[in-house]
């Protein structure tokens, strides 16, 4: 019988607290720790991607909720923070691959953990999709040349967008296949690119400022005659700020592929989400301070892009625009990289089908290949299935940032429960809220909660803008979305409930452990 000393790492390699955090949730390391600091961050905060999500959504906070939108931007980051806050005590306790699947677990049960997962693994891949047709917003605005298919506009536009998104999914898969160090490598790159342009883009923008601060309380008389007056548009506008700042969590989700994550992921988590907020806000300012006609109508169609051209000029305007361009490349790097750990994170507790196969690691790369190839193609056939929708941007978007919600939920609602039963307790000597833990972790699960409706809402500017009118369509959030939870949930409870279980060969060794040669049957 194997030792299960001998079987951990020696205690001087610098990581013996995350080994055995892994071991507690019944598994042996396996995937190599090659990231630092800067690459954990770097991974955080590209999810995040100040540059992807401003530019590709702030048409759509403008046209419904005027510059007063611009204060969705600190709600949502407040909010957010409050779940972030919550991701930190768990990533300093669990660093672990599929951090959102396997913290559910073991806060809410099986049960809740396989939901949680679920609804995540399929909000990456639609996330994939929707951070894809990014660059239909972007690389027209560069040259025409981009415009493969008409004119880029109605079915057109959604077209087009479906070729180049189809193009940067393909890419993605490729690196991610190929290992996690070349993927932090362009990652880093990326996201070192990305911050520098972003300062350069605040700095600029706030030379060529033409108005006060006032501007941001304009509201273009949006609502009027509505129930809710304004507070309606400025709920549907707060899409835009919604969309931005989530997958914060990634940088737990590498935690077994990162050196002390146990201190780094919680610093890396928060501080991803507070430059996202400062350098987003202060450039989603700036941009309504200094655009030349803040009542332009390019502006409510063509978004930042035009005010990056319009006030800085074709040249250097251009020159952000190819920044964008790497800003959205290294963004859905990290999201194809997020969905493949948590496929690796379910597959390996022999949650989803093939199990073995998806939980594999390939002893070339030290990575799952076989996740980022069916996670890839599954981002394509979501892009293809919706290739003739016009509102294709906001309905993919949309439903994306409701599941990720939704999957946090599973996360931050099972820990308030074990908080009020007295059951949950930080680990000594690393991130911890301390009294603050019970107040900070109500307001996330009521954020949560209420952003989740306030998204879903059956608005027919967000999920019918265009005609005919059909209840189906207004209602999509909450059919697609049920019908993936529902129908998820019930083959889990008919199918895989019988089958779960750590597979042997991912399983830590124990005295109970099954002998090596029977790798493929889950453990007790």
């Amino acid at each position: 019988m194997t030792d299960p000393a001998a079987s951990r790492p020696d205690p001087a390699a610098g990581h013996p607290h995350e080994d055995e955090a892994i071991a507690e949730l019944g598994y042996k390391p396996e995937l190599k720790r090659t990231l630092g600091n800067f690459h954990t961050f770097a991974a955080g905060i590209s999810y995040i991607s100040i540059l992807t999500g401003t530019f590709q959504l702030f048409y759509f906070g403008i046209a419904h909720g005027g510059p007063a939108y611009w204060w969705s931007w600190p709600m949502v980051f407040l909010g957010q923070l409050m779940v972030a806050l919550c991701f930190c005590e768990l990533a300093a306790r669990y660093p672990v691959a599929g951090s959102i699947y396997n913290w559910a677990k073991k806060l809410g049960g099986p049960h809740i953990g396989w939901l949680g997962g679920w609804m995540m693994l399929t909000a990456s891949m639609v996330s994939l999709s929707a951070v894809a047709l990014a660059y239909q917003v972007t690389l027209p605005q560069i040259s025409s040349w981009f415009q493969f298919i008409g004119d880029g506009t109605g079915k057109s536009a959604a077209e087009n967008a479906v070729l180049l998104g189809t193009v940067l999914i393909a890419f993605t898969t490729l690196v991610n296949a190929f290992g996690v160090k070349l993927m932090a490598r362009i990652n880093s790159a990326g996201v070192a690119i990305e911050l520098i342009a972003a300062i350069v883009l605040i700095l600029l923008l706030a030379a060529h400022i033409t108005r006060g601060p006032s501007a941001v309380t304009d509201t273009f008389g949006l609502g009027q005659g509505e129930s809710l007056g304004y507070f309606g548009a400025f709920l549907t506008a707060s899409l835009a700020s919604a969309y931005v700042m989530y997958g914060f969590d990634t940088a737990s989700s590498l935690g077994e592929e990162s050196k002390d994550p146990g201190r780094n992921a919680p610093r890396a988590i928060l501080r991803a989400l507070v430059a996202s907020f400062l350098l987003g806000g202060l450039i989603l300012l700036f941009a309504l301070l200094a655009v030349p006609d803040l009542h332009a109508k390019e502006l409510s169609v063509d978004g930042l892009q035009y005010v990056v051209l319009s006030t800085l000029g074709p040249t250097v305007g251009q020159i952000v625009l190819w920044c964008v361009v790497i800003a959205i490349t290294v963004c859905e790097l990290a999201v194809h990289t997020a969905g493949i750990r948590l496929a690796f994170a379910m597959a390996r507790d022999n949650n989803l089908p093939a199990a073995s196969l998806l939980a594999k690691v390939s002893p070339r790369f030290q990575t799952p290949v076989l996740p980022a190839v069916i996670i890839g193609l599954v981002g394509i056939g979501i892009l293809l299935i919706n290739v003739n929708q016009p509102q294709i941007f906001s309905v993919i978007t949309s439903i994306a940032i409701i599941m990720i919600y939704l999957a946090y939920l599973a996360v931050t609602l099972p820990m308030l429960v074990q908080r009020l039963r007295g059951n949950w307790t930080p680990v000594k000597g690393r991130f911890s809220l301390g009294k603050f833990g019970l107040p900070v972790n109500v307001l996330a699960v009521l954020w949560g909660f209420g952003m989740s409706v306030n998204l879903a809402w059956p608005r027919a500017t967000v999920y019918n803008a265009t005609g005919p009118e059909h209840w189906y369509l207004r209602w999509g959030a909450f059919l697609f979305i049920g019908v993936v939870g529902l129908g998820g949930f019930a083959y889990y409870w008919f199918v895989q409930r019988k089958k779960t279980g750590v597979l042997a060969m991912h399983a830590a060794v124990t005295s109970d452990s099954v002998p090596p040669g029977d790798s493929g049957t889950p453990t007790p």
